[in-house]
């Protein structure tokens, strides 16, 4: 599976079938996905430009429920998901899981917005969306995650690094940060931070 993460949490997997999760700032007109991943109503994480850069004819779009009339407005094509519940859908499969902060007001729990914890090839696959490290997600078995860790609007570099240790999937790679917030620097100092046996990638980093 070839990974890509561009702008802030905007990421692509190409395999098989080709993935986006939150496309943001897109320059090229791809038109390739199979799926696109939205996690919320933010304009770095719903960019609506970037979507249609990216979609195809029979491309399915997924989205939590505050962004089901903006959805409809895109496509036919889609489907409305809630936190907490499983879904499988033509060929792969998914769980769809909270994403919200506990003590700061830009994502609130009565939101419903998601992340998303992915089947694909015999993998999983968590987007984390824009959340804190929450309680209820430090039992999450994935082998890829992708974290946010610029803090301000998500956990910061320090709650990411102790959350990736505990749930100790196969590979993190952080986003969110280098852009809106976060210095590029954070990448380096989540690296030196998780346990050696965990690999790391930092793709952001990559892009520059």
């Amino acid at each position: 599976m070839k990974i890509e993460v561009f702008t802030q949490s905007s990421i692509k997997l190409s395999g098989k079938k080709k993935f986006y999760f939150d496309p943001f700032k897109i320059e090229n007109e791809f038109h390739d996905a199979d799926y696109i991943f939205i996690t919320h109503d933010h304009y770095d994480h719903f960019d609506i430009e970037s979507i249609r850069k990216v979609m195809k004819e029979n491309t399915l779009l997924i989205a939590p429920k505050i962004l089901e009339e903006k959805v409809s407005k895109l496509t036919t094509h889609y489907l409305i998901v809630e936190s907490n519940k499983h879904y499988k859908i033509e060929d792969i499969e998914f769980d769809c899981l909270p994403a919200y902060n506990i003590e700061k007001p830009y994502h609130p729990k009565e939101k419903g917005y998601v992340g998303y914890n992915v089947l694909i090839e015999n993998k999983r696959y968590y987007i984390m969306g824009d959340t804190d490290a929450l309680e209820e997600l430090k039992k999450i078995k994935t082998d890829i995650c992708f974290i946010p860790i610029g803090g301000v609007y998500t956990m910061n570099v320090t709650e990411a690094i102790e959350y990736i240790n505990v749930i100790h999937p196969n590979k993190a790679i952080p986003t969110h940060y280098g852009s809106i917030v976060g210095d590029i620097s954070l990448g380096t100092t989540f690296n030196k931070g998780i346990n050696k046996e965990i690999e790391i990638e930092l793709k952001l980093e990559e892009e520059k």
